[in-house]
């Protein structure tokens, strides 16, 4: 048995002795790369001949190859009208969709979750590991959130959502007992699903792309302000604070349906460049005095990959932020907020700027690198092969199989 956190220190099972072990890989859903997708990669680099099922898949080919496969397995979703600008609207048929997958055929399946994709059904013999990067938002605390966007926040239309979103909560929870062992991507979210779900879960936090530019961009005048520009992201506050501060600039990343809303309140020291490559992003990053971020994030991959750049980050005080920004101690590298209001991010950037010098860009940077792509391979192989270990003791009659905690 080769050691453990080994990219290919698989265990082997009794079923699995004289044939190879077959994977499955099971993510909600796949029409854009963001955070989500960005720990489904690294999951294929560590299981590379796993096959992926997703209930509906809209990326190019080119963002397939990007992520480490050619083709997906998908649910009947996949054929449903509009889905590209109203796959929204089917969020009640897509626990009826996830369970439809057969994947009797497959010793280890690993769901990556932030919706359904836990709910896969799988028998008694497999073991069924989930990275949870949250509950299912939808219907817990982005409920409100979600029946707005849709256009079901008030009339007959919303009771009816709200009843649907009702039984998902229930369906949430007693799909929640299904996994053998879950992982999540910070101690936040492992609250909240011990709060949800009962259950404990270890954490291994989601795989950050560091900074690789040989040399060091001189440091501009620019705050940076980075993310799809939709209401839950509270891009209006940084916005606000700024105009409260015309002696400052603030550049705003990213396009949404607020774009045009939030351009129309800023003052002339804002400047909206829409949406950028990743290149150029990192660019702004790496030149910024400071990255400003008020959302509440189960953990926030961008605050990393801004520390790694080198840029400080004021960020609102909750969330997966604490979990990754050092903010108090002899290497702070940014700065918290309590609340995602206009004077109180105003105060914060002031008092950044009144000791912007006692900051390292340096110490920013080694910050980074503990949440690096080589770190979260190692632990999540070394993970799944403890449980592996667990399970086969389990199916011997030496022991019984128990949740990572």
């Amino acid at each position: 048995m080769r050691a453990r956190g080994s990219l290919k220190g698989f265990i082997k099972l009794p079923w699995m002795m004289g044939s190879k072990m077959r994977v499955a890989i099971v993510h909600d859903w796949l029409y854009v790369l963001g955070g989500a997708e960005q720990v489904l990669r690294e999951i294929l680099k560590c299981y590379p001949t796993a096959d992926v099922f997703t209930l509906f898949d809209l990326l190019r080919p080119e963002d397939r190859r990007k992520l480490g496969f050619e083709r997906s397995h998908t649910s009947f979703l996949q054929k449903m009208p509009f889905l590209e600008r109203r796959h929204r609207s089917y969020l009640p048929l897509m626990p009826l969709a996830i369970e439809q997958f057969d994947l009797s055929s497959y010793d280890l399946v690993i769901s990556s979750s932030a919706a359904v994709a836990k709910g896969v059904i799988i028998g008694p013999d497999q073991l069924h590991i989930s990275y949870v990067h949250s509950p299912m938002r939808y219907a817990w605390d982005l409920q409100h959130v979600y029946l707005k966007e849709s256009g079901y926040a008030t009339g007959l239309r919303s009771l009816i959502a709200r009843t649907l979103l009702h039984h998902m909560r229930m369906w949430d929870v007693r799909t929640s007992h299904g996994p053998d062992a879950i992982i999540t991507n910070s101690q936040f979210v492992a609250r909240r699903i011990k709060k949800v779900y009962g259950r404990d879960a270890k954490v291994i936090y989601p795989p950050v792309t560091l900074a690789s530019r040989d040399g060091i961009l001189p440091v501009g005048n620019h705050f940076l302000a980075a993310s799809r520009l939709v209401p839950y992201k509270r891009i209006e506050p940084i916005v606000r604070a700024f105009n409260a501060m015309p002696d400052l600039e603030l550049v705003v990343a990213g396009d949404g349906p607020e774009a045009e809303r939030l351009k129309k309140i800023a003052g002339p020291n804002v400047r909206f460049v829409g949406f950028v490559p990743d290149r150029d992003l990192r660019d702004l990053m790496t030149t910024a005095r400071a990255f400003v971020f008020a959302a509440e994030e189960d953990f926030g991959i961008i605050l990393v990959e801004a520390q790694s750049e080198g840029a400080p980050v004021l960020a609102l005080g909750k969330g997966g932020a604490r979990e990754s920004i050092t903010a108090t101690g002899p290497r702070p590298t940014g700065m918290f907020f309590d609340k995602a209001d206009p004077e109180t991010i105003a105060d914060c950037v002031r008092s950044f700027v009144a000791k912007e010098k006692t900051i390292s860009r340096l110490d920013c940077r080694q910050r980074a690198t503990a949440f690096s792509v080589e770190r979260f391979r190692s632990q999540f192989v070394a993970a799944v092969n403890e449980e592996l270990e667990r399970f086969r003791a389990g199916d011997q009659g030496l022991a019984s199989p128990r949740l990572i905690a």
